[in-house]
């Protein structure tokens, strides 16, 4: 497998190379369909393995690199599902004061929370990208 580009600049998966006609797959859709070999040029400095994953969404990109595990994915989900949650009301949930810190300071690094007041007091909620990830990540 192979990125290969058209001569109007999109780029395409390689899934058969022939004489006249080739098979491409667009990495966004998953649609295969033939194009005229001519058309096609190589791109041997793309990965193909990139080329697939540009089709993910940045903001999901955003909420894979930062959530390490199914414990920091499932309070990024409770936040996003209770809306902004006070600090005081996360420490119920099974995370020592340190980690619930750590991993919320992850996700405001990577712009999936944002701080906010919730009854007077210090909490979080997510950021439309965040909820637009995990909404991604429920369709599938």
């Amino acid at each position: 497998m192979q990125t290969v580009r058209t001569d109007d600049g999109d780029r395409y998966l390689l899934v058969r190379r022939s004489g006249e006609s080739s098979r491409v797959r667009d990495p966004a859709t998953g649609e295969e369909r033939s194009l005229a070999t001519e058309r096609l040029e190589a791109l041997p400095e793309e990965s193909a393995l990139d080329t697939a994953a540009s089709a993910i969404p940045e903001p999901t990109r955003r909420l894979m690199s930062a959530v390490p595990n199914n414990r920091a994915l499932g309070l990024l989900r409770e936040i996003d599902a209770r809306g902004p949650v006070a600090v005081r009301d996360l420490l119920a949930y099974d995370l020592c004061e340190s980690d619930l810190h750590g991993l919320c300071g992850e996700f405001r690094a990577a712009e999936l929370i944002e701080p906010c007041e919730v009854a007077g007091e210090r909490g979080y909620r997510t950021t439309a990208d965040a909820s637009t990830a995990l909404a991604t990540l429920r369709e599938e």
